[in-house]
């Protein structure tokens, strides 16, 4: 079936939608970006199949429309959808990353008979905007809907086979439970990562040698702290309800920590911790609700050209990396040589690589 869908919003996300789904040849994709220079690269790039100056225009011929914006300005896009004409059965959609917020405006919609069904693809990369684009940034990622009660399920349906093409792990959740979920695995670490930031800002004002000290397995578990912080604004703030909830939890727990330490029980501290390491042992390799650099540590020797030697060996199999960090401080950490993929594929088949190429040990955090 032949579909028409308008992309609003030409950034990393958007221009990776728009080229997933030009991989069929039944979709004809038209793409806005308010920035005059994204909608031109995107136009040049072939990231789009046509580019428009006038979304409400554009709009009547679709199938199909995706709001690729940031939550409050797709909440502008959806009150302006209210007095656009729009053509019978069209879809909408979103990519934000709270979903309540916007699933209580599209139930305004739905009472104009507009059909919108929620979504956030659980993906990033280290760099933003149309450039940075690529039809396989989905790829086994997870990407959840969320329709209202009382949606229509053809239109759920017809939603969900298209988005087949970005090759993600399409799930239909409610809303809530929803923004529930990316509290816990998302939404709160990112706060915990930024405050032990703060706390190691203060530390290193007394003591400089601190912050050297922090460039090994602090800066790699803090490193969801370098996200944009007026987007994390934006999430802390429509996802207020659920990640005060779990401060309150953490601060729960906190208090139960700091009592097993003051008791000094050798059998409960080792309790703590093991209970934690079973756990995180458990948890899936593949990616999650946080953007996953697929990291591959190598512990190789501090001798000339051991790091030239492993990414050598990468480039004879044709394997890219993103990027490439020595880490100085092991004390928490399994290698030295941090090597960073775009997938676990590609990590996979890098450790493959130094096992069998290689005699250096490597270890997938």
């Amino acid at each position: 079936m032949r579909q028409t869908v308008l992309i609003v919003g030409l950034g990393l996300i958007g221009g990776s939608i728009a080229l997933a789904l030009q991989k069929s040849p039944q979709n004809w994709v038209i793409g806005y970006d308010a920035n005059p220079d994204t909608l031109q690269s995107a136009k040049v790039l072939g990231v789009v199949n046509e580019t428009t100056l006038d979304p409400q225009q554009a709009i009547r011929y679709a199938d199909v429309c995706i709001f690729a914006t940031p939550v409050n300005a797709t909440l502008e896009w959806m009150e302006k959808l209210k007095s656009w004409e729009l053509p019978p059965n069209l879809i909408v959609s979103d990519t934000g990353s709270t979903k309540s917020l916007i699933m209580d405006k599209a139930s305004e919609l739905q009472a104009k008979g507009i059909s919108f069904i929620g979504g956030h693809p659980m993906a990033g990369s280290h760099k933003s905007g149309v450039l940075a684009a690529k039809p396989i940034l989905f790829e086994n990622a997870y990407y959840m809907l969320t329709p209202l009660a009382g949606e229509n399920p053809a239109h759920v349906d017809q939603l969900h086979e298209l988005l087949k093409l970005t090759n993600a792990k399409l799930m239909v959740v409610d809303a809530d439970e929803h923004d529930h979920m990316t509290s816990i695995v998302s939404h709160f670490p990112h706060v915990v990562a930024a405050s032990l930031v703060h706390q190691l800002s203060e530390e290193n004002d007394g003591n400089k040698l601190t912050k050297q000290l922090a460039a090994g397995g602090f800066r790699d578990m803090t490193r969801i702290a370098a996200s944009e912080p007026q987007m994390w604004s934006d999430i802390v703030q429509q996802n207020k309800k659920h990640i005060l909830e779990q401060l309150h939890r953490w601060q729960a727990e906190m208090t139960r920590v700091e009592a097993i330490i003051e008791r000094d029980n050798e059998e409960e501290i080792t309790a703590f911790f093991a209970g934690a390491k079973n756990f995180r042992d458990d948890l899936p390799l593949t990616q999650g609700a946080m953007f996953s650099t697929y990291d591959l540590y190598i512990d190789v020797p501090d001798h000339p050209g051991s790091i030239a030697e492993v990414t050598a060996l990468l480039a004879q199999e044709r394997i890219s990396i993103t990027n490439i960090r020595i880490v100085e401080t092991r004390e928490d950490v399994f290698g030295i040589l941090v090597v960073s993929f775009t997938s676990e594929e590609d990590r996979n088949r890098a450790a493959e690589c130094i096992k069998t190429r290689s005699p250096y040990e490597y270890y997938i955090a």
